[in-house]
């Protein structure tokens, strides 16, 4: 137990929760704690009964029976492993914009399921983190069924294919990659590459209840390279603002 403990610690935090939320709900619905039927995202439910949990539960709650158990542990190892990789890496250090990239593609996910009329959000959500990644590191080799290797831009098409052709699915798929398209593009792409605005910039609120953690290099990009023979333009100061004078010596 301590040793699942310290690993469950070591996980980020938006990933842990995740994890152990759809962990911990769908287990209660496989019991018969919860009724699988109020876990859902049914539209007139939800739009005429008032019956607002829904939109969240239908993101943790997957059905488990024996047809979709395996389906549901592949997408908890996708989870677990592509949103640890956002979080850990061009996220490192800035909880606020994870936490705002997976609000955004929940309301994303909730409104199509809204109009599409499908109940269930975890394929969707998962596939979006996953399209990300994939977007931001297109160049890195992943291994697949069968110890087949291709590079990560085409992992979401290739999941959108093996589903389509084993079990006759595929929307699902194609709604998560939509949705993580969607902000890939709104916040790298245009941006960048166009010198749009950043329409997507994290609320000030998200900011205040998860801050900047100091704990390495953080943000897009890298920070400037000091040249040879030149000064640091402030001179160092401690903790207290007085100048850094350094240990000194004892006298006699």
């Amino acid at each position: 137990m301590s040793e699942l403990g310290n690993w469950l610690n070591s996980v980020p935090i938006f990933t842990r929760y995740w994890l152990l939320l759809t962990a911990g709900l769908t287990l209660l619905g496989r019991c018969g704690f919860v009724d699988s039927i109020t876990m859902i995202l049914l539209r007139d439910r939800f739009i005429h009964n008032f019956e607002i949990w829904r939109p969240v539960t239908s993101l943790f709650f997957y059905p488990l029976n024996r047809a979709t158990g395996f389906h549901f542990l592949i997408n908890c190892y996708f989870l677990y492993n592509y949103s640890l990789r956002l979080e850990r890496g061009v996220f490192d250090g800035r909880p606020a914009d994870y936490c705002f990239m997976l609000l955004f593609n929940w309301i994303c996910c909730v409104v199509i399921g809204l109009f599409a009329d499908f109940h269930l959000l975890m394929d969707p959500m998962v596939l979006s983190v996953l399209y990300v990644w994939c977007q931001l590191n297109p160049e890195i080799v992943v291994n697949f069924w069968l110890g087949t290797q291709f590079k990560a831009v085409y992992l979401p098409w290739v999941l959108f294919g093996f589903n389509l052709i084993i079990s006759g699915g595929g929307m699902l798929e194609l709604i998560g990659i939509l949705v993580g398209h969607l902000y890939f593009f709104l916040k790298f792409k245009y941006p960048q590459e166009f010198g749009g605005l950043d329409l997507l910039s994290t609320p000030k609120i998200l900011e205040y209840y998860f801050p900047l953690e100091r704990t390495g290099v953080r943000g897009f990009g890298s920070a400037p390279i000091q040249r040879p023979g030149t000064r640091p333009a402030q001179v160092p100061r401690n903790m207290m603002g007085g100048h850094n004078w350094g240990r000194g010596h004892v006298l006699g």
